[in-house]
């Protein structure tokens, strides 16, 4: 019975190199950025990227309550991962989960080396990822997410972080996984790095991948990281420099002919 099980299954790529959701290996999902869509933060954005709805925003610099935490010489970074209860398709418990708080942490120290956090001592800057749906590749989503957000706030910055994931499906190295390949795939790499300053700021990997592959997977993740930073400056660029406000959006349309 295993065995005509696994027969059934149906593969995430079929023989023509095509994946489950009409993509080749190469190619992103279709992408949406909107910035400073929240009139009561400081800065924020919406990103919509494939079947995944995430807002992000920044509150601050502000006083650090409570006192005894904030820092003489930088401020204090702090970070919230929420993935809301209508986000999946079971309803999920509205506490913090271990993944959330993790993904929160990784989060954290993936935006902070883009941050000037010196020029703002005694401070904090909270940052909160709210996941309205998700279809996988959430975490480097809301990183991406949190980068505009944090620009918007005015916040002083080396360069925008930009995140993509990778992975492995049917053997073969493929670009920002969807929720089945990322639950049925064979391995997964999230990456996030900034782009201007070629500096990596979040690496990290499930799944078995060879020398080979692992290179392979994170030539591909900057190719793929270096389109949406486009979308990312343009975002930017529409509502500050164009005359338009907070329902400045930038679409994908053309992204899979680009990949």
């Amino acid at each position: 019975m295993t065995k005509e099980k696994e027969k059934q299954k149906k593969k995430l790529m079929d023989e023509n190199g095509i994946r489950t959701d009409g993509r080749r290996w190469d190619e992103l999902r279709p992408l949406k950025i909107e910035v400073g869509i929240l009139k009561n933060a400081d800065g924020s954005a919406q990103i919509e990227w494939g079947k995944n709805k995430i807002i992000a925003a920044v509150y601050g610099p502000k006083e650090m309550h409570p006192k005894h935490l904030e820092l003489a010489d930088r401020a204090v970074l702090k970070c919230r991962y929420h993935m809301a209860p209508f986000s999946v398709d079971e309803r999920k418990n509205p506490a913090p989960s271990r993944r959330e708080i993790e993904i929160s942490k990784v989060i954290r120290e993936a935006l902070q080396p883009a941050l000037f956090l010196e020029d703002y001592p005694r401070t904090a800057i909270q940052v909160y990822v709210e996941i309205l749906q998700s279809d996988g590749g959430s975490r480097v989503a809301g990183i991406t997410a949190a980068s505009l957000a944090l620009a918007d706030a005015g916040i002083n910055m080396r360069d925008l972080v930009v995140g993509c994931a990778v992975g492995k499906v049917e053997g073969k190295i493929v670009l920002d996984l969807n929720d089945t390949e990322d639950k049925e795939g064979s391995g997964d790499m999230p990456y996030a790095f900034m782009p201007n300053l070629n500096q990596v700021t979040l690496l990290q990997m499930d799944g078995l991948f060879t020398h080979d592959e692992f290179k392979e997977a994170l030539e591909l993740a900057k190719v793929g990281g270096l389109k949406v930073y486009k979308l990312q400056r343009e975002a930017l660029l529409k509502k500050y420099f164009s005359g338009g406000g907070p329902e400045t959006s930038t679409t994908s349309a053309e992204l899979m002919e680009e990949a």
